[in-house]
């Protein structure tokens, strides 16, 4: 699975970074399922479009159902008992509110899942709770159509908030698995790799279900070969995966004597020994509130901008974004490029030994939030016939954000790789909450939506988060494994090695 291993380091340590090992291909597999979780996420804003088309043959008619939003063919004929999966004229009507209903159901489930999501993860193992959330969210997708044919909208909904559900520990787990697989100076490299993975999903599901919705299948197949296809990646990662490099059984022992010696300059505990978390002393540390609150106002911005600007370029600029599959997919496509980019500009300025990794994590992070900062401003400000001008910003603003997967992203595993799925699990939980509140802000700030000056002040708005977010992660934020992570001299006492925490004097807590 990996290249002999035969250069070595000064230290000791197996000089492998630039091989492809069986690291790699577990950050491969979450990248792809990264991929699915987001398309998953994605494709009922687009399969909505689909089902309530408003072109429809001759022969329908109106058949109340018992949500009253069926709008069926009335032919049975190829509709056993009317639960055929395939039935491409199956059409539905859907109120403002019942939609925005079904579209946020999803995150309701998802918020809740997170922490419980990290805890699973760092003592039972990612590879377990990655197979068992991907199963069910994938048999929660191909059963979509079929809830909302037997219960409508409200059926749906309970799925969508199952899917939340079991997606919740997708970020955490991924996080638990990274601390025990990614070398020290790899880790954003390898958690870009990951988490790309969300841009790859959500452009291809916005690319190819304008074309899947109008094959014969129609628009339930947009479920179900999505479903199909998270069934094929769970065979994948039951063969090739593990949760730590030394429960691997295909590893060389070049590469695990890498990883297990340049992951952490702390001591992993393993399962068994892991201490209880620590919750006081990490709500009292300051990097990891810099942390918390940088992930807060980096998802409040990146949801305003994701839930706002189609409403917004359509009232100013009149483009409809929407109804462009380019143009819906361009932004998280230069954000899938970028994060490439990012990775190499990472590996030039590695091999700068003055520049610490504490200065590669916080540069890039201000790269991801004070230039989409400036090109939030530089957006309020644009006329109204600059529509051009106005789309690249927000491109460029979506885009360069990519940055950040080098920056905070993988600084949970930088303070505390013992519990990087908890702390994960804290900030995604707390960041999604904003996610939530982001569109809220904006209907009160907003009163009129042709009104370019109440738009300006959302974008402001916008940019003071991404400001005070990153400001704060380059004064608090630090790359160093904190005190109350781990024992990090097994010589400490038996006590220490069992896994109880030291307090910062070094002293059993």
């Amino acid at each position: 699975m990996t290249t002999t291993l035969t250069m070595v380091k000064p230290g000791g340590k197996y000089a492998n970074e630039k091989f492809f090992g069986v690291r790699h291909v577990q950050c491969v597999l979450c990248f792809f399922c990264l991929a699915m979780s987001y398309a998953w996420r994605v494709n009922l804003s687009v399969a909505l479009v689909a089902m309530t088309e408003p072109q429809a043959p001759p022969n329908i008619t109106q058949r109340p159902a018992e949500n009253d939003t069926d709008l069926s063919v009335e032919d049975d004929d190829d509709d056993f008992l009317g639960l055929c999966i395939f039935n491409s004229e199956q059409y539905y009507q859907f109120s403002e509110a019942q939609m925005s209903a079904m579209l946020s159901s999803f995150f309701w489930g998802y918020i809740v899942t997170q922490v419980p999501g990290g805890y699973i993860a760092q003592r039972y193992g990612a590879k377990t709770l990655l197979m068992y959330g991907l199963a069910t969210a994938a048999i929660m997708t191909m059963l979509s159509p079929l809830s909302l044919k037997l219960g409508g909208w409200m059926a749906l909904c309970f799925m969508r908030f199952l899917m939340g559900l079991s997606q919740g520990a997708v970020h955490p787990a991924t996080h638990a698995l990274l601390s025990k697989w990614s070398p020290a100076e790899e880790r954003g490299i390898l958690g870009t790799i990951c988490y790309s993975g969300a841009q790859f999903g959500t452009v291809i599901m916005l690319a190819t279900s304008g074309f899947i919705a109008d094959s014969s299948m129609g628009w339930p197949s947009i479920f179900y070969l999505g479903g199909a296809c998270g069934f094929l990646w769970i065979m994948f990662w039951y063969t090739f995966s593990a949760s730590t490099p030394e429960e691997h059984r295909l590893i060389s022992a070049g590469e695990l004597k890498y990883i297990t010696e340049s992951r952490s300059d702390g001591k992993m505990q393993s399962s068994e020994k892991l201490a209880p978390t620590p919750w006081r002393a990490i709500f009292s540390s300051m990097p990891f509130i810099s942390l918390l609150v940088v992930h807060c106002t980096h998802m409040f911005g990146f949801w305003v901008l994701l839930t706002q600007i189609p409403s917004y370029m359509k009232n100013i600029y009149d483009v409809d974004i929407k109804s462009s599959a380019l143009l819906s997919s361009l932004p998280y496509m230069v954000m899938l490029l970028l994060s490439f980019f990012f990775v190499w500009l990472s590996k030039v300025l590695q091999r700068q030994n003055s520049l610490s990794l504490s200065f590669n994590r916080k540069l890039f992070n201000s790269i991801g939030h004070w230039i989409p900062m400036l090109s939030l401003i530089a957006l309020g400000y644009v006329p109204k016939e600059g529509a051009p001008l106005a789309v690249a910003l927000l491109t460029l603003t979506v885009g360069i954000s990519a940055a950040t997967y080098l920056g905070f992203q993988v600084n949970h595993i930088d303070l505390s790789p013992n519990y990087a799925g908890t702390l994960m699990g804290l900030t995604n939980g707390a960041a999604n909450v904003m996610s939530g509140l982001a569109p809220l802000a904006v209907g009160q700030i907003v009163q009129d939506r042709t009104n370019l000056s109440d738009w300006r002040l959302v974008f402001f708005l916008a940019a003071a988060f991404y400001f005070v977010g990153n400001l704060l992660f380059v004064i608090f934020g630090r790359t160093e494994v904190q005190w109350w992570d781990s024992p990090r001299d097994r010589t400490t006492s038996e006590d220490a090695e069992q896994g109880t925490p030291l307090s910062p004097n070094g002293q059993i807590k």
